[in-house]
C-alpha cells in the first residue's frame, strides 16, 4: 500500500469512532488501534501562575516550528509531536537552534503509527507558536477552530468564547475553559460585558484571534464591536499574540478596530509578495501553505 493512502486511512480511523482496525492484501497487513484518551490534569485554581508553569520541565516539543525565513514546517498529519534528542537528551528543536534541510525534528505518533517530520530548508528556529505550559486564548470563528487539532497532545489550558470551539478542543483532550455571557444565535460567538469581566480573571501566554479586516490605515478590523472589545480585551491580556487570517482579509475594512498591527502578529496562507508593504513595515508576517 503506498504511503500517501496509509496516512489518508490513518485520518479517516482518527476522525471516526473505530477504536480497532486490520487490513490484510497478500504479504501487507495493518492494524490500527485506538488508545484510550487520558483526563487531563487538574488545577488547583482557575487562574494559572504563567511564570511558574513556564519553569515546569517540558516532556514534549512543538508541532510547527517557524525558522527565520518565515517558512512553516508542518507535521504530515494530526498528533502527538515527539521531539527528536541530542546526546545529552535536550530536545533539537528550540529557539535558537540550526536546522538543516532534510532533518529529522522529530516524529507525530497517531494511531500507534511514527511518522518523521523533516525540515523542509535550512535555517534557524524563530519561534514556536504553542509550547507544553501555555494557557492560551482561542477566539471564536471558524479560522481559530481550525487550529485546534493541531494542539492534541500539549499539556496547556485554554480558554475560549466560541462554542464550536469546546467541542473539538474536548475531542482532542484540551482542559478548557468557556467564557459566560450572550451566545450569538449565527456564529455561537459568547460576548457581551459578561465576557470582559470574566477575561479579567486570566493572563495568557498566547492568544489566537480572528478577524474580517486588515489594512495599512485602518489596522485589524471586525464588524461587531462587542466582540471587537472582546478581541481587545483578550490582546491586552496576553503576551504573545497571533491574528490567524486568510488571504481574503488584506485590504478590507470592518466597523470596530481590534488593534493596530504593531500588537500583534498574522499567521496566514497569503504570500508577503502580494502584501501591501506598509503592512509588513508595521507588522510580522507569518506566512503558512
Amino acid at each position: 500500500m503506498e504511503y500517501e493512502k496509509i496516512i489518508d486511512l490513518i485520518h479517516e480511523i482518527e476522525s471516526s469512532s473505530i477504536t480497532d482496525f486490520a487490513l490484510q492484501k497478500g504479504e501487507f497487513r495493518i492494524s490500527i488501534k485506538k488508545e484510550g484518551t487520558k483526563e487531563p490534569k487538574a488545577e488547583d485554581d482557575r487562574t494559572i501562575d504563567i511564570e511558574e508553569r513556564g519553569n515546569r520541565k517540558r516532556e514534549t516539543q512543538e508541532q510547527d516550528v517557524l525558522i527565520e525565513e518565515g517558512t512553516m514546517i508542518r507535521s504530515p498529519l494530526v498528533g502527538v509531536f515527539h521531539a527528536a534528542k541530542t546526546q545529552d537528551g535536550e530536545a533539537q528543536v528550540a529557539i535558537g537552534s540550526h536546522i538543516d534541510e532534510g532533518q529529522i525534528l522529530g516524529a507525530i505518533e497517531a494511531m500507534k503509527l511514527m511518522n518523521d517530520v523533516v525540515a523542509a530548508c535550512s535555517g534557524t528556529v524563530a519561534e514556536v507558536l504553542v509550547k507544553d505550559g501555555d494557557f492560551v486564548y482561542i477566539d471564536a470563528g471558524t479560522t481559530c477552530y481550525e487550529i485546534i487539532p493541531f494542539l492534541r497532545g500539549k499539556d496547556i489550558v485554554v480558554v475560549t468564547n466560541g462554542i464550536h470551539n469546546v467541542d473539538r478542543l474536548l475531542e482532542n483532550n484540551i482542559k478548557t475553559y468557556i467564557l459566560g455571557g450572550y451566545v450569538k444565535p449565527l456564529t455561537k460567538a459568547v460576548i457581551g460585558e459578561e465576557v470582559i469581566l470574566d477575561l479579567g480573571k486570566y493572563r495568557f501566554t498566547k492568544a489566537f484571534i480572528g478577524a474580517n479586516g486588515i489594512s495599512a490605515n485602518s489596522s485589524i478590523t471586525t464588524p461587531d464591536i462587542s466582540e471587537a472589545n472582546i478581541k481587545a480585551e483578550a490582546i491586552r491580556r496576553s503576551k504573545d499574540v497571533y491574528v490567524v487570517t486568510d488571504s481574503s482579509k488584506f485590504g478590507k475594512v470592518s466597523f470596530a478596530k481590534i488593534c493596530d498591527l504593531d500588537e500583534v502578529s498574522i499567521v496566514t496562507d497569503a504570500k508577503k509578495e502580494v502584501i501591501d508593504k506598509r503592512i509588513l513595515e508595521n507588522t510580522r508576517i507569518i506566512s503558512v501553505e
